[in-house]
């Protein structure tokens, strides 16, 4: 989304590829590059995004379908400098915030400890639930919840960046033609939908506040960040890659839209027009199959269910491999063993380390406790906070770093990135402003 420019080749920061890493500069973006972009994609749209669409479109027809572009488009910008961060400069972004100062540690450490403990719950059991409605009769949600997490664990342990990107492909696959199918499937009104692209709010009570809802959830909270780490797993390195990161940046959001757009459609046209209510919460998309099994029969829905289940592993996997490798660059950056840098991120080093390994853990084994007791009060509310506040502090930092010399004077934002950025970190403000005030606080204490 910036608007800056560079030659294919510029080298404003060279970073040599370890062995066996092929870093030749493209002389042209192209699509035989694409991969990190279906990646962050396929993490950053999980069930509860699919779920706020319906809802949306459910409450409000086709009028937010504007606010779920402009979602996507505030989320280019967030991954596109993340992206560029790492490719200008041969950093991480790790080592990029360490610069800011000690404040963005402690911020970090406190956050991936809290949300990583929460989330892999809420992962497990949202891929888990989509299985137990296709095979009832197998085992229970707990178990089905576990199970997921241990494939996941596996997974990610053996498997390198390559072959995750080729699995995350597949599973966007199914993704895509499940969604596509629906909206098809539902005959969405054309008329309204384009309708739906002007920049309208519902005449509701808090129609602003469920609008910037609407755009801040379409897809990625810490995933934007790891973006960039995909862009250097992937064994892009530096700023001959820019024009493909660009195109690959897009892709993911142009792919995010659809999923988005689908769902909204299937909101409006199946749910809208019948006056259907359904859950908030992953809850609902089952509530949905249901709908879909009454009006369209077993098969829509079981089908349904499937892209249920693979827009949550998806979520699931990369999270748990994209976040690891971010908190593996963490602990290289803290010890000041290894370096900060693309190139040490492609050359695999980062995914065979005991911090990457040990946050695997973390995401996995200490949430199966919550599986089974429920989920404390206490980290619910921390968990919130620290969610809702890590995209300001992303939007923020990304500003702060990109307009400094720490990026060199080519690579640094222009003014569409800096309207964009600024744009972003002013709409999840106040969307985290909101969380934090809305939180039962005195009962927190």
């Amino acid at each position: 989304m910036a608007d800056t420019t560079g030659p294919p080749t510029g080298n404003s920061t060279h970073t040599e590829a370890p062995s066996g890493i092929d870093n030749t500069s493209p002389r042209r973006s192209s699509w035989k590059y694409i991969g990190p972009g279906i990646v962050v994609a396929a993490t950053g749209v999980g069930a509860g995004d699919l779920v706020a669409t319906l809802i949306a479109g459910s409450n409000f027809g086709y009028t937010l379908l504007w606010a779920a572009v402009v979602g996507c488009l505030v989320k280019i910008s967030l991954a596109e400098a993340a992206g560029r961060w790492h490719l200008s400069t041969g950093r991480t972004l790790f080592d990029g915030w360490a610069s800011l100062g000690r404040w963005t540690t402690w911020f970090f450490v406190v956050y991936v400890v809290v949300w990583g403990f929460v989330y892999g719950a809420a992962a497990m059991s949202s891929s888990a639930l989509p299985l137990q409605a296709l095979f009832p009769d197998v085992m229970d949600l707990e178990s089905w919840a576990i199970a997921c997490g241990l494939v996941g664990l596996v997974f990610v342990w053996f498997n390198k960046y390559a072959v995750f990107e080729k699995v995350m492909t597949v599973l966007v696959g199914v993704m895509f033609v499940v969604t596509v199918y629906l909206a098809i499937r539902v005959t969405p009104n054309l008329g309204d939908a384009f309708a739906g692209l002007l920049p309208v709010l519902p005449d509701e009570k808090d129609s602003v506040l469920n609008t910037l809802g609407l755009i801040g959830g379409v897809g990625g909270t810490i995933t934007l960040a790891a973006y960039g780490y995909w862009v250097n797993a992937k064994g892009w390195t530096n700023t001959g890659w820019m024009k493909v990161m660009r195109l690959d940046n897009r892709v993911a959001y142009i792919t995010t839209g659809i999923f988005v757009v689908a769902m909204l459609f299937v909101g409006a046209e199946l749910l809208h027009s019948a006056n259907v209510a359904i859950a908030s919460g992953d809850k609902g998309l089952i509530q949905l199959s249901d709908i879909l099994e009454a009006e369209y029969g077993a098969a829509t829905a079981k089908f349904f269910l499937i892209g249920f289940f693979a827009t949550s592993f998806t979520s699931l996997i990369g999270v748990w491999h994209g976040v690891s490798l971010m908190f593996a660059d963490f602990v290289a950056r803290y010890r000041g063993r290894g370096d900060a840098s693309g190139a040490e991120v492609a050359s695999g080093e980062r995914e065979r380390s005991w911090p990457f390994r040990a946050y695997l853990l973390w995401l996995t084994f200490p949430p199966i406790v919550l599986l089974f007791q429920g989920e404390p009060f206490r980290l619910i509310i921390l968990y919130g906070v620290l969610g809702a506040a890590f995209l300001p502090f992303l939007a923020g930092t990304l500003l702060w770093l990109l307009n400094s010399s720490r990026t060199p004077g080519e690579w640094r934002n222009g003014p569409l990135s800096n309207a964009m950025l600024v744009l972003a970190g002013l709409l999840f403000l106040v969307l985290c402003v909101k969380q934090v005030w809305d939180q039962p606080w005195s009962e927190f204490f």
